[in-house]
């Protein structure tokens, strides 16, 4: 339910909400559905209905527990936005990020629409980076729903990467995190679609994450391009100090 990550640009994940639902072509393979049947499947409590969303409130005060300051991906097994997480829970979990603001979150959705219509109404301290995934050109639309959010930090994760994108606008954006699809049946991605999208990062001086190349053995693809190996961060990430709010405690 919470763990040290194995992703290779966040460092712990945090799941107050488990489960999801299908809603484009990038989760045609959803790793995390397949990762929640396999808990299902060892008789964890939290996964006895699978990959049905559930939320977890035992599980809100997690980060406030954890002293040490680390980037959390929020929900790496589901989607806070989905729309059976009801609006109060959704506001809890943001109320627990604003309290541990020794931690950078990120918060990583498809459901853009949602995210932005909720907005205005949720709290933004320079500590939590919010993002949507775009995993081809059908789907660019959510990077316009991004940019009405008043995060600090807005990242758009192009993961799996299922196309070109010759029309990406960059603008409003602080990180670009870029993979291909990995596991069974995985989906090939194609280096010009990469090449393409770190040299508009260059020219716009976007951060660029290179997560992976994927395929049905990641590790053995590895994540170097052209030689180099690209784990750019925001460069509002901070070490030690939060900008807004001092000191990170002992």
């Amino acid at each position: 339910m919470a763990a040290v990550s194995s992703i290779e640009w966040t460092e712990a994940t945090w799941n107050p909400v488990t489960g999801c639902s299908k809603i484009s072509s990038g989760c045609l393979h959803c790793y995390a559905e397949r990762q929640a049947r396999r808990l299902q499947a060892m008789g964890l409590k939290a996964y006895a209905r699978g990959f049905e969303v559930a939320y977890h409130s035992s599980l809100l005060n997690l980060p406030l527990t954890w002293r040490r300051p680390r980037r959390i991906f929020v929900c790496s097994m589901s989607d806070l936005f989905h729309p059976q997480v009801p609006d109060d829970f959704i506001f809890q979990v943001f109320e627990i990020m604003v309290k541990a603001y020794w931690h950078n979150f990120q918060v990583l959705t498809k459901r853009s629409d949602r995210l932005a219509a909720l907005a205005p109404h949720l709290p933004w301290p320079s500590h939590l980076w919010v993002g949507v995934t775009v995993e081809s050109s059908d789907y660019l639309s959510r990077l316009d729903h991004l940019r009405q959010v008043p995060a600090a930090v807005r990242f758009v994760s192009l993961e799996p990467l299922l196309g070109p994108l010759p029309t990406l606008n960059l603008r409003g954006l602080d990180w670009v995190i870029l993979g291909g699809e990995s596991g069974p049946g995985a989906r090939p991605l194609d280096r010009d679609w990469v090449t393409d999208v770190r040299d508009r990062c260059r020219k716009d001086a976007v951060p660029f994450f290179f997560k992976q190349w994927g395929g049905v053995q990641r590790k053995r693809q590895g994540r170097l391009l052209d030689g180099c190996e690209y784990s750019e961060l925001p460069p509002k990430l901070t070490s030690g100090l939060s900008p807004r709010y001092g000191l990170f405690p002992q």
